[in-house]
């Protein structure tokens, strides 16, 4: 049994006429995204939903990152507040003293 391809449209190529060639991303609106959209759409009239999925986008990447150098800035704050606080906890030559039980 032989199959073959059934086409409904014509082929061709429609990426010809887009201004760009960067790559697209599909995206489904689920409920969760639906109810996003919607809040951006009250913030932001006007905007398509592909816009205002851009929008969101970028604004969660701006948290993310800002959630990621709040974070980074208190361990560096850790760090200098107990730097220096075991100076002179194991004594001179203390690595040497510990090596020196280490096999050869």
């Amino acid at each position: 049994m032989r199959y073959r391809w059934v086409y409904h449209q014509p082929i061709r190529c429609y990426t010809r006429r887009v201004p760009t060639t960067r790559p697209r991303i599909l995206v489904t609106e689920t409920d969760e995204l639906a109810v996003a959209l919607n809040a951006a759409a009250a913030r932001y009239p006007g905007l398509s939903r592909a816009q205002l999925l851009t929008r969101l986008a970028l604004e969660g990447h701006g948290a993310a990152r800002q959630e990621q150098d709040e974070r980074r800035r208190h361990r560096l704050d850790a760090l200098r507040a107990h730097s220096g606080s075991m100076t002179g906890a194991y004594g001179p030559d203390y690595l040497k003293r510990v090596r020196q039980d280490w096999p050869a």
